[in-house]
């Protein structure tokens, strides 16, 4: 099949990383298509937060808006379809959508991650309403209430020490998974923050809300929310492009540059850091952009 012109960039996720890149390359009078698989990671929240000026923002009414601005830069187009593949070819990049096949000289991937629920009976049918992972995005709307943390590792332990900002009921849970040191027990009773290590058997919910936690002796805790942080693994597509991750599982990338491991390849988002919100995963898109376009104009400039 007979290929397009090449774009300059493709742009992989219509989030916020993805929205933002484009933008700015629109406005840097770069031809851009983004594509938008409709499946947002964010599915289950129904609010956006700390985006100043679009605190509580739908995440649906964010893209509108955000589509809506990029309508004056005749040199984006968006387009609600699923990049199947990429291919590195002659110092520029092959993208197969469905049996469309287009050129481009970068792509930006800002899918994200896949968040994997725990073999937890209730916890798929809680998250995103009463089982969260950030406390900036979520923890306001639930303050001084009965909140409670799945700590599979000692890392989740030292998270419970924030979430007193929002709550002084507080209940850890280990699930047995690792022995507490004793100097982390005592720093804990000290924050008042209880710690129970019996395993979970289920989470009970009423009306759509998590009501208790069931521990394996039957006993159920009273909880309105808990915090977790399931396992993420990249989406089928990262993984078909053999990119180097990091030890935990997030694609690398230079800092500055956004760079991957695969030349023309760049990064931004969730699926590159830890440090997973709206606003931080726009702030990386639109630094993404800035330099692809900054090294894309040398480059014509070169020609």
């Amino acid at each position: 099949m007979e290929k397009e012109t090449p774009y300059d960039v493709v742009i992989v996720g219509g989030g916020p990383a993805g929205l933002s890149a484009a933008l700015i390359l629109g406005r840097a009078r770069k031809r851009v298509i983004l594509f938008d698989a409709g499946s947002p990671r964010n599915a289950a929240a129904t609010e956006i937060h700390n985006f100043v000026t679009r605190d509580g923002i739908a995440p649906a009414e964010f893209r509108r808006v955000a589509r809506e601005q990029l309508v004056p830069y005749a040199s984006v187009e968006v387009e609600d379809a699923r990049v199947d593949a990429v291919t590195p070819e002659g110092g520029l990049l092959t993208v197969q959508i469905g049996t469309r096949t287009l050129v481009a000289r970068r792509l930006l991937l800002c899918v994200g991650m896949i968040d994997v629920m725990p073999d937890l009976p209730g916890f798929r049918e809680l998250w995103g309403k009463s089982i969260f992972q950030c406390p900036y995005c979520h923890a306001w709307e639930v303050k001084d209430r009965a909140f409670g943390v799945l700590a599979p590792s000692p890392m989740m332990l030292e998270f419970s020490f924030v979430l007193t900002s929002w709550t002084r009921d507080l209940v850890v849970f280990t699930g047995g998974a690792f022995p507490v040191a004793d100097d982390l027990r005592a720093r804990l009773e000290a924050a008042r923050i209880r710690v129970d290590e019996r395993p979970i058997r289920a989470l009970h919910e009423k009306n759509g809300h998590l009501e208790a936690v069931e521990l394996s002796d039957g006993e159920r805790v009273r909880r309105d929310v808990l915090f977790a942080r399931p396992q993420q693994i990249q989406v089928p597509l990262v993984q078909s492009l053999n990119l180097a991750l990091d030890e935990k599982g997030f694609v690398r990338v230079d800092a500055f540059t956004k760079k991957t491991s695969v030349p023309g390849i760049h990064a931004a988002g969730d699926l590159a850091t830890m440090a997973q919100a709206a606003i931080a995963a726009a702030s990386e898109g639109t630094m993404a952009a800035a330099m692809i376009n900054h090294e894309l104009t040398i480059e014509a400039l070169s020609r």
